[in-house]
């Protein structure tokens, strides 16, 4: 379980008692701010505890869903055009529309964490967006892989992202062109 400082405070009452906690091993110091009962917890629970409005996005959810084998650098998560620039240098901060940003956004877990995550569906749009800015063989890689699950996905949501999207009639080409 992670907790920020302040439900550390709320839950233990001062940072004296925070200390005794961590000093008797009940509680983990993760990173400033950050504290769990656990010795060690995934990098992206703890990044997405710290910004809990971003959504994981591109490479990273392309891993996360098997898409790739790829091991992402950086996390890649998508946050509302007007918030604020993320500087930290695990994270690779994508900028979306507000009307298209919570478009597909779904709960994902991983080790008992939880994490906001774009469905598979709107991640397709996003590969089909981003198709200039990706390494070739990254994009065909994760092409032929959508094209092995197209039977899992739900057509019509992804025809209504697209629609929705940035570039839609561009997206909705390549989308008949390269995909269906």
């Amino acid at each position: 379980m992670l907790m920020t400082r302040a439900e550390c405070l709320k839950r233990y009452g001062s940072d004296y008692y925070i200390q005794q906690k961590i000093n008797a091993g009940i509680l983990y110091r993760i990173e400033r701010g950050i504290f769990s009962v656990e010795p060690h917890v995934p990098e992206l629970a703890v990044i997405t505890l710290k910004y809990p409005k971003a959504i994981v996005t591109m490479l990273s959810a392309f891993y996360h869903y098997g898409l790739t084998d790829v091991i992402p650098d950086v996390y890649d998560l998508a946050t509302d055009r007007d918030a604020a620039k993320i500087s930290d240098s695990r994270v690779r901060q994508f900028f979306m529309p507000k009307s298209f940003f919570l478009n597909g956004v779904t709960i994902e877990g991983m080790r008992g964490y939880s994490f906001r995550i774009y469905n598979r569906e709107r991640m397709l749009i996003e590969l089909l967006r981003y198709k200039s800015k990706l390494p070739f063989d990254l994009y065909k890689e994760i092409l032929l892989n959508y094209r092995k699950i197209m039977q899992q996905l739900d057509i019509q949501k992804i025809q209504d992202y697209a629609l929705v999207a940035p570039k839609s009639n561009m997206i909705m080409n390549t989308l008949q062109m390269e995909v269906l």
